[in-house]
């Protein structure tokens, strides 16, 4: 990794603290709940208090939700801390930063957590900062962590997803390196050396003999044989030890064929968890494991062939399928269950006793559950005012207004004689979203005519989060679904932005355009976000600023 390390990260926390500020400021405003918050708060103040959602027009009884509970859970734990409003309308402590809190923070860490991610793919601190920056100076992801619903828990869960697989790829590949150099240096005869480069312990050959063929039942004949006193027990250890250096032979043999076996993967471990705990936010997150999961079997193989196995596609799927399928299947699944342990160790939960009482019947119960949320999500086809299609969402053709009010002149803060306006428009910035939908082509280029993986990944993270909307074309969608896209058009533009500034041994002239070119570029998007920024956050400004602001029919 580049530079030093402390630096690095007192650079990308530095980015963190700017978004973190940026949105935990004035969070509690406007008061009350907005959107969807008249949803999610009641549902995060019922798992709070009875450990599923309740039933918020009676106060009792279970209700029925159409999301997985995880993001629900993180609002509650911030609703336990600074407060809440009951099902009954009374509220406790500080209600707007109870299920807000988490929305903050969980926007924040994913500035944070990108940065450390581009840091590590692009091999550099400016590139990771200049990520983190464009994802903290975004429209669409600012009103998302200041706002309670869940969409900012699903992209948080698929950057740290992301972060875990980028650092599983290097500590992959730098196992197989060590691997393999402790293979050449057995067959060379010469140990590796330790870490002072001093020559190592002595280690057992695993060089073939030519034209052996001694297999290990061989030794257990030849051990019996002289247990019994038919051979002689210099005979016995001779062909013990022609076994064993068969075994070795067969051993070197397959790692010429497939590559060495590469032990426990903790980081795939993680990004199995994270995506888990991502589709324990909503079910989309399904098409994000599918996208990585090929990501990371691509990558075996492709560090199977670079390290030299003549057969790497075999390999991988001898050496490293079934940790996979542990990694992008069985974990993935048992984290998700795990996110609704509160419907199945409570009794109110929707369904819960649907089919009697047991362990049998309490599975039936939630597969019933799941039917039935899936069967909502197929017929959701009604009209709504911001309802638009996912080809829209890349050119921002029809962003969602949360909250809007008008307030007259000399009222709530207005000083304008013709009246003012108060808005959160779900909007990103125009540098970003166009400037990275753009970016994909150059992304696919990049591909194309040098395979880069960084490319392939850009490419596969934003298809797996953008490309299954399309499937349903009838259904009632909203912009902000788009948000999962948001870190990789991120990326994309960050790889651009690091062809543009070019290698280090490029010319000084080729340096000089490409950093005013990326230099002016970041100006952009910063003043861009401040320009956005009232209508963002809330602000109350005259309605000719609110108008001006709004650049195409589509946003009002």
């Amino acid at each position: 990794m580049p530079g030093s390390p402390l630096a690095g990260w007192l650079a990308t926390l530095s980015v963190a603290v700017l978004a973190g500020v940026l949105r935990f400021w004035n969070i509690t405003q406007p008061r009350g709940v907005y959107f969807d918050e008249v949803y999610y708060t009641k549902d995060a103040w019922g798992l709070l208090t009875a450990g599923y959602e309740i039933n918020s027009n009676d106060c009792s009884g279970p209700a029925y939700v159409v999301h997985p509970p995880f993001g629900k859970w993180l609002m509650a734990a911030s609703e336990g801390l600074f407060g809440y409003t009951n099902c009954s309308g009374v509220p406790h402590g500080d209600p707007e930063l109870g299920w807000r809190f988490s929305s903050a923070l969980f926007g924040t860490l994913a500035v944070l957590v990108l940065a450390r991610a581009a840091r590590r793919m692009f091999r550099s601190t400016l590139l990771g900062c200049f990520a983190g920056l464009l994802l903290a100076m975004d429209g669409l992801e600012f009103v998302q962590s200041r706002i309670g619903i869940l969409d900012i828990f699903l992209m948080t869960g698929v950057v740290v997803a992301l972060a875990c697989l980028l650092l599983d790829r290097d500590d992959g590949r730098a196992r197989l390196a060590d691997r393999l150099n402790a293979a050449l240096a057995r067959g060379s005869g010469s140990p590796p050396p330790t870490a002072d480069g001093s020559p190592g312990a002595a280690s057992a050959q695993s060089v073939t003999t030519a034209g052996t063929a001694v297999t290990a039942s061989t030794a257990v004949t030849a051990s019996t044989a002289a247990a019994s006193g038919a051979v002689s027990p210099a005979t016995a250890a001779t062909a013990g030890s022609e076994a064993s250096t068969a075994t070795a032979g067969r051993q070197d043999r397959l790692r010429e064929l497939y590559g060495p076996r590469l032990g426990f993967r903790r980081w795939r471990l993680a990004c199995g968890v994270a995506l888990g705990l991502s589709m324990g936010v909503k079910w989309s997150a399904l098409y994000t494991i599918i996208g990585l999961s090929a990501l990371a079997i691509a990558w075996d193989i492709g560090a199977r062939r670079t390290g030299g196995a003549q057969r790497p596609v075999l390999g991988a799927l001898r050496r490293d399928l079934p940790a996979w399928a542990a990694t992008f299947v069985v974990v993935p699944i048992g984290v998700f269950l795990a996110t609704w342990t509160g419907w199945f160790v409570t009794d109110g939960g929707y369904y819960r006793h649907f089919y009697g009482n047991g362990f049998g019947a309490a599975w039936h119960g939630w597969w019933k559950y799941q039917m039935a949320v899936l069967k909502f999500h197929e017929g959701l086809d009604q009209g709504h005012a911001f309802a638009s299609h996912p080809m829209s969402w890349l050119v921002m053709a029809r962003p969602v207004a949360y909250y809007y009010s008008s307030p007259a002149y000399g009222t709530s803060g207005c000083h304008a004689p013709a009246g003012c306006s108060r808005e959160v428009l779900a909007l990103g910035n125009p540098a970003v979203w166009w400037v990275g939908t753009a970016g994909l082509l150059g992304m696919l280029a990049w591909w194309v005519t040098r395979r880069d993986w960084r490319a392939a990944l850009v490419l596969v993270g934003f298809g797996s989060a953008f490309l299954p909307w399309l499937l349903f074309p009838n259904r009632t969608m909203f912009f902000f679904y788009a948000l999962p896209c948001l870190p990789f058009l991120v990326l994309g533009i960050t790889a651009l932005a690091g062809l543009a500034l070019g290698p280090r041994e490029a010319s000084d002239a080729r340096r000089l355009t490409g950093a005013l070119t990326v230099g002016i570029y970041t100006i952009v998007v910063v003043l861009l976000f401040a320009y956005f920024y009232p209508i963002l956050a809330a602000q109350v400004i005259p309605y000719s600023s609110w108008r001006a602001r709004m650049w195409f029919p589509g946003w009002i």
